[in-house]
């Protein structure tokens, strides 16, 4: 009995179907906000610095781009493509690591991958801050850090973008959740749901952690996933930015204001809360502004699908929202205090004007 048991085991092992086995690459995308600027005429006359110009996307403007700069030596950073600085204070780096694996077996492979990349790019980013800190204004490192993965499948004979999504639906979520157990049905349907496909040969998932790419021509997509990654980390700084304001009025109960803010004329050297409000918000529009129309997608119906996806996922546009909110809220309180500044300013005039009338008489009297 024992032999027979054994021998249908065996046989029964052998009539399963091998897990096809796929090739293909994970890129990993990261970026960190160092400052407020970052000077670029000084960084390329800098000998310790080298700079290559950035190959420019069909997709991407041609001005505020960034520059490309090497990782200093030494490093072990083979599998990092890109490295950039960007003029608004931010450093973002790109890892491309090939893959051969079962979508099974990739789960816990990609969940290696994301704690190695993310102690790796720190060590990375740092070595670069170390040679712009002299030409960035505000240096520190590293006041935020955005991370975005895609999972790059090259495509097969035999399989089509919706047959992948139909037999490794669940595989793919777990992928894009970095689990290594099987999401329920729900889970699934609410990960894939987010999918998109020019050809019929393709797949382009977009979560809010990693996107999962089965598309022979997936490298035109990259750049709108580097740039969302940038644009969510700029708009994390700026949210964090304004919280830091509202919590100083907030603990702030009664401003205090220097006795020389009160005076007519000159007190703007000393308080201008809505002149301070407008350098944020120009600070802030200056900078979206050049995120957004950074990129030309008009008459390419496609990829700006797959960018609006991006921008879903990210909850970019929740972020801003958030931002606007914060601003009127910043801008109704320091509106508040510049009026008692000006009401204050006012009486102190009234005063002065009344002291000068009454000397005036005082003289005039003193004559007769």
């Amino acid at each position: 009995m024992s032999e027979n048991s054994t021998n249908n085991e065996s046989q029964s092992k052998e009539q399963l179907p091998s897990l096809p086995v796929f090739t293909g690459h994970v890129y990993i995308f990261s970026a960190f906000d160092i400052g407020e600027d970052i000077k670029f005429d000084s960084v390329k006359k800098s000998k310790d610095v080298q700079t290559e110009k950035v190959n420019v996307s069909k997709f991407l403007k041609n001005y505020h781009l960034p520059l490309e700069i090497e990782l200093p030596h030494p490093h072990d950073s083979a599998r990092c493509i890109s490295s950039k600085i960007h003029p608004f204070g931010a450093i973002s780096l790109i890892y491309k690591v090939p893959i051969t694996s079962t979508l099974q077996d990739l789960r816990q492979t990609m969940i290696d991958l994301d704690a190695k990349y993310q102690q790796d790019s720190i060590q990375d980013a740092y070595s670069i801050f170390k040679k712009i800190k002299p030409f960035t204004v505000k240096p520190s490192f590293f006041q935020l850090k955005t991370y975005y993965t895609v999972i790059q499948i090259d495509t097969k004979k035999d399989l089509s973008g919706p047959q992948i999504k139909e037999m490794y639906g669940h595989e793919i979520a777990s992928l894009l959740r970095f689990e290594t157990q099987t999401l329920s049905d729900y889970q699934k349907d609410d990960i894939i749901s987010s999918s998109i496909g020019y050809f019929k040969k393709d797949l382009v998932i977009i979560d809010t952690e990693a996107a999962f790419i089965y598309d022979p021509q997936y490298e035109e997509l990259l750049d709108f996933f580097e740039l969302g990654n940038i644009q969510q980390l700029e708009l994390h700084y700026f949210d964090k930015l304004l919280d830091k304001q509202l919590t100083t009025l907030y603990d702030q109960k009664k401003p205090r204001l220097p006795i020389l803010s009160y005076m007519p004329f000159i007190g703007s050297r000393y308080f201008d809360p809505i002149g301070d409000l407008n350098r944020i918000k120009v600070d802030i529009s200056v900078i979206t502004e050049r995120l957004e129309s950074s990129i030309k997608i008009i008459g390419e119906a496609y990829f700006s699908e797959v960018y609006d996806l991006i921008i879903t996922q990210l909850d970019l546009q929740s972020w801003q929202r958030s931002i606007n909110k914060k601003l009127n809220i910043i801008k109704d309180i320091r509106y508040v205090y510049q009026n008692k500044v000006d009401a204050n300013r006012e009486d102190l005039l009234s005063v002065l004007i009344i002291i000068l009338i009454m000397i005036e008489v005082f003289f005039a009297m003193t004559k007769h």
